[in-house]
């Protein structure tokens, strides 16, 4: 099937294929394409963003502790059956974006990047400066022609090989700054965004050249930052001076969701003031795209927002033959409201 036309307003379903089934099993990329895709077409989204794919040792790490960049995620299938899923997807008009990895690796040096040629420094900084100490990951030196060409490299691959139609970037605070992101919180000015004691311009460079490449063999390509600092110009042109992204992936308003769900419910003018303050907290120039939930919220410890919104009734009044009550039918309405609004 051919490519869908890019979409001018992403409608973005963020996925996990293995976590796909109600199974107690890992799902697979034909599973995921007969039975997940389907449904989410049918919903009205017209995009569907893939984590987990490139190759990871630890599955409880989601995919971001990529060991093979260039392999396909072996728990859920073959190469053939991730293609099956993304023509599957394309027939059904949907968009596929792979979350890509491309701001930190795994540590582990039997089956990963670390240590390939027996020194710290092959693909990632030497020293302190190599290593994400909250991730437990290392971090790729993105001045040298070597890591360049292999990062660049494997962003040609998932687009021509499996024929995704962009990516979403992970990690783009921990590439941009020296400090990471780690307990900074981006009150300081301009000076914070342009000052090569803070930024990383190296990896500034590899975001332009890796958007280019993109967009070069993929005219129609989407690319997302995710990015809590609003990097300014992360979404204008190369040419003009900016990262090249087409979105910036806002971060907070998922969490805000929550947060109003766990402070007011709904239930005041008050909690509606600071939802849409939330949503229109951005700077003008930036092209953002938000989600309502996340893997963030609904994987990391914590719950759906279907779960926030319906509490108990979630796992009591939803079943087929159950009673509907009042908070499944308030609860299912508020999540449609908060998808609409974001």
């Amino acid at each position: 099937h051919a490519r869908p036309p890019k979409a001018a307003a992403p409608r973005v379903y963020e996925a996990h294929v293995g976590m796909s089934s109600e199974e107690p099993e890992v799902a697979s990329y034909r599973h995921f394409a007969d039975e997940v895709l389907p449904r989410v077409a049918r919903l009205g989204y017209n995009t569907v963003q893939l984590m987990g794919v490139q190759e990871h040792s630890l599955y409880s790490s989601f995919g971001y502790q990529v060991t093979s960049f260039f392999a396909v995620a072996h728990r859920s299938g073959t190469p053939e059956d991730l293609k099956y899923l993304i023509d599957t997807a394309h027939g059904l008009g949907l968009r596929v974006l792979l979350d890509l990895v491309h701001s930190h690796a795994s540590q582990n040096t039997k089956d990963g990047l670390n240590m390939h040629d027996g020194t710290d420094h092959c693909h990632f900084h030497s020293g302190e400066r190599g290593f994400h100490r909250l991730w437990t990951t290392r971090m790729f030196d993105y001045g040298r022609d070597e890591v360049r060409r292999f990062l660049l490299s494997n962003v040609a691959w998932w687009l021509e090989e499996y024929r995704f139609d962009g990516f979403r970037f992970d990690g783009v605070t921990a590439m941009l700054y020296h400090h990471r992101g780690v307990h900074w919180d981006f009150l300081g000015g301009t000076s914070e965004y342009f000052n090569p004691e803070y930024v990383d311009e190296d990896a500034v460079l590899y975001l332009k050249l890796a958007n280019d490449l993109t967009k070069a063999l993929v005219p129609s390509a989407t690319t997302i930052c995710e990015d809590v600092s609003a990097f300014p110009g992360s979404t204008r042109p190369t040419r003009a001076g900016g990262l090249g992204f087409d979105f910036r992936l806002g971060m907070g308003p998922a969490d805000q969701w929550f947060g109003a769900v766990e402070r007011c419910g709904f239930e005041n003018e008050l909690c509606a003031g600071e939802l849409v303050g939330m949503l229109m907290n951005r700077r003008g120039t930036d092209r953002t795209l938000s989600y309502v939930e996340s893997h963030d919220q609904a994987m990391v410890g914590g719950m759906s927002f279907a779960q926030a919104l319906m509490g108990e009734d979630i796992w009591h009044n939803m079943a087929a033959g159950t009673a509907e009550t009042p908070g499944v039918h308030r609860g299912v309405a508020l999540h449609k409201l908060a998808r609409l609004l974001t």
